[in-house]
């Protein structure tokens, strides 16, 4: 198994990235990387020598204060203050593995050779991503489009010095880890602190991470809805191929697929059954997760692309002998996916918590919530209620980002993405189907057990068999905060077990 990505122009996908992240691999520029930035650079120092016309960022203020030229002996100066002036971020701060997927996909777009950063700029970023020196970033402060520019300035502060890390479980100055590993601050070039600031890799890093959780999530969906949907004596009939081949959206067919799977062997499903029919969060399961599948697929062919792409601005062109000053930072593709990402996901946790109502409804020869004794017990009822109000909140955090925009830069920039606060409401709002999917397990788990001695498929047994080594049969009345938290452990150690990633 290799232990190195090499980054290159070869594509960036999620299976890659799910690897480097898991098997903590270290990264390396590949020869062909090296080779286009250095070349880059060295046409930048070239066209700075030859000519003094203003070139936006390059010799030129910056936003509304692009017309403001700039001297040759203040360059370093004025890349230096961008970084400073534009390290504005407040709020939360962002996860660390956020932080290193970001350092990451920085590090992937300087290396197409289009930005015009020294050689040097982009080997201090792989020698913070391989040594866990993670820049200290913050969640609020970027509008989504002139890139992720406070986000990403915390992310280059400690490029020159400045700024604080997290290393080894502490946040430290950034001066005092340079001096521990003997490093010198970058002395940055003309277009350096704009290429670094400028660009996605907040909105990115925020996606691919909620990607690849959002697959596990979908698939764990399945999984336990199979489970709730025994435990009620629900019917197979609505998942046969042939309902779906008539409207066949792949998403439902590979959910109903799934669910005959796992259900495969079930005494119960195929008992003669006394209702005609099942409400439609147990027989709609192919149509409501499918539909969230084929979301995550347009989501991931959104983010692909953009994480194999140049956006900071300007662009250099070497073989066209052109700089080029567009709007590649426009973060709009990423903010309409993660909006609709956060709808389909939400949709995922709306539906759960129905299934979860049914089972505490004392409906099918249940007990009423779950447990016996009910009066003296409150049961499962409890747990409903926290479902419910993380759904109604996900349906707030589930209104679109992306149809706001504000105007900043004194009317320079005067439409935005809002997709990095896309990006952070549908970390929480993911997190949170999580939450929902683990008290669905617990309760699917608690009234499976009333239809004892008749039997589940094996796959469910077996999975339940290790369920039932961490959270505990309710016999009466408990804290039901330690077994919702240990089923939402369970789940997370289950996707990794089985390396569950993609539907």
């Amino acid at each position: 198994m290799k232990t190195t990505h090499i980054i290159s122009s070869k594509t960036l996908d999620l299976h890659t990235l799910n690897d480097i992240i898991f098997q903590q691999k270290k990264i390396e520029l590949s020869a062909e990387a090296i080779d286009k930035i250095s070349k880059c650079r060295a046409y930048l120092n070239t066209k700075m020598q030859e000519q003094d016309d203003p070139i936006y960022g390059i010799n030129t203020g910056f936003g509304s204060l692009c017309n403001v030229k700039i001297s040759k002996d203040k360059l370093t100066q004025l890349q230096e203050n961008l970084v400073m002036s534009h390290a504005c971020g407040i709020g939360d701060q962002v996860p660390k593995e956020v932080v290193k997927l970001m350092l990451l996909l920085k590090i992937q777009s300087l290396s197409y050779g289009h930005s015009g950063v020294q050689i040097e700029t982009v080997e201090r970023l792989v020698y913070f991503y391989n040594n866990d020196i993670l820049p200290v970033v913050y969640t609020q402060g970027s509008l989504g489009a002139s890139g992720d520019l406070a986000p990403l300035a915390h992310l280059s502060l400690p490029l020159i010095g400045k700024g604080e890390v997290y290393f080894e479980d502490d946040i430290c100055d950034t001066e005092l880890v340079l001096k521990k590993f003997d490093l010198k601050p970058i002395v940055l070039q003309s277009k350096e602190g704009l290429a670094l600031l400028n660009g996605t890799q907040f909105m990115s890093a925020y996606g691919i991470h909620i990607l690849l959780k959002s697959y596990k999530l979908s698939y764990m969906a399945d999984l336990i809805s199979s489970i709730s949907l025994d435990a009620f004596d629900g019917r197979i009939e609505p998942f046969n191929e042939l309902v779906h081949l008539v409207r066949p959206h792949n998403g439902q067919l590979k959910t109903a697929e799934r669910i005959r799977e796992f259900l495969e062997g079930s005494e119960l499903i195929h008992q003669e059954k006394a209702h005609v029919q099942d409400p439609y969060s147990f027989r709609c399961i192919p149509q409501v997760h499918g539909a969230t599948k084929d979301t995550l697929a347009f989501v991931e062919k959104t983010f692909k692309t953009e994480i194999n792409s140049v956006t900071d601005n300007p662009n250099v062109f070497i073989d066209e002998d052109k700089i080029i000053s567009g709007g590649n930072f426009h973060g709009q593709p990423l903010a309409l996916a993660l909006d609709y990402l956060k709808i389909a996901m939400a949709e995922l946790g709306n539906i759960s918590e129905r299934r979860i109502y049914q089972l505490v409804s004392g409906l099918r020869g249940l007990p009423t919530f779950l447990v016996d004794n009910p009066g003296l017990n409150s049961g499962f009822m409890i747990p409903q209620y926290t479902a419910a109000s993380i759904v109604s909140a996900n349906k707030q955090l589930a209104s679109p980002a992306s149809v706001d925009s504000i105007v900043s830069s004194n009317g320079q920039e005067d439409h935005v993405s809002m997709g990095a606060n896309a990006a952070t409401q549908a970390y929480t709002l993911v997190n949170n189907v999580e939450r929902i999917l683990a008290i669905e397990l617990l309760n699917a788990s608690q009234a499976l057990h009333f239809r004892s001695p008749k039997s589940s498929s094996p796959l469910i047994n077996s999975l339940l068999n290790s369920y039932r080594k961490h959270v505990p049969f309710a016999k009466e009345d408990g804290i039901f905060h330690k077994n919702i938290k240990l089923s939402v452990h369970f789940i997370e150690d289950f996707c990794i077990e089985n390396e569950l990633l993609f539907d």
